[in-house]
């Protein structure tokens, strides 16, 4: 008979284990341990998890296989890559090869139950997508994809191409729609640079909890949305256009471009 989880925990060292499920009995989330990622996918054969939490280095398997045998497998479970090992490298390649987020090691209290917080609720959202049926209206709306032309990040962050070679940088709805009320937001200044897969904002919600926004490209920040400034709400009405963030002149825009995901392939 098979059990229900909220979390999968993969990971080779136990304390790291130890400490997950530690920090998710804080939320009161039931929580399934694997040493490996072979036993994981055994677990996940047998029982149900809303979510999964992986290393990337482990033996026999590591973290990018995993998510490709779970694609392989038509195994729709979101999943969170976390490494000690967090070059840029590895949070962008593990964002474009399916994982919804990238947790560096060693990961605060804060850190870990902001991202499980997130995951569960992509989860909830995934889970009333592929349970509706007939169209999609203004009713069943579950979150609004970015526009044609735009380019992102994982889920969370998108950038597009302006005229004169800058790029205007931004957070998705979808991003949004996992996160509760916006309390305030930490911008990053005019002159800084933000680097792709690192954190380019941090947003505080009213739940107490800070969220950091991976950058979808590297560049030089050159300008900031005046407006969003004095008024944050102004990202959750329209995060595409009038919500976006900054306006940065990329840095590398053609090898990092070919790590993000065209917004034509909108999937949850």
């Amino acid at each position: 008979m098979s059990k229900i989880f909220d979390v999968l925990a993969i990971d080779d060292e136990q304390v790291i284990l130890d400490s997950i499920v530690r920090l998710c009995s804080l939320r009161d989330w039931q929580v399934d341990t694997a040493q490996d990622a072979l036993i994981g996918l055994d677990k996940i054969s047998k029982n149900k998890y809303k979510i999964i939490i992986s290393d990337i280095m482990m033996p026999q398997l590591d973290g990018f296989e995993l998510l490709d045998r779970l694609r392989q497998e038509d195994i729709n479970i979101p999943v969170i890559i976390t490494t000690g090992y967090s070059t840029v490298e590895n949070a962008v390649k593990s964002l474009y090869s399916g994982a919804i987020d990238f947790l560096p090691k060693p990961f605060t209290v804060e850190e870990l139950l902001s991202c499980l917080s997130r995951g569960m609720r992509y989860r909830e959202i995934q889970e009333a997508f592929e349970a509706h049926q007939g169209p999609i209206d203004d009713d069943t709306i579950f979150f609004v994809p970015c526009p044609a032309k735009y380019y992102r990040l994982g889920y969370g962050s998108w950038s597009l191409l302006e005229e004169d070679g800058s790029l205007k940088v931004g957070l998705t709805d979808l991003f949004l729609r996992t996160i509760e009320g916006i309390e305030r937001i930490e911008f990053m200044n005019i002159e800084e640079e933000i680097v792709q897969g690192n954190s380019c904002a941090q947003i505080y919600t009213n739940d107490e909890l800070v969220h950091h926004l991976l950058a979808p490209i590297s560049g030089r920040i050159v300008k900031r949305n005046k407006n969003l400034l004095k008024d944050h709400s102004l990202i959750e009405k329209d995060p595409y256009f009038e919500g976006w963030m900054y306006t940065i002149i990329p840095t590398d825009l053609d090898f990092e471009s070919k790590r993000l995901i065209p917004c034509t392939a909108e999937t949850i």
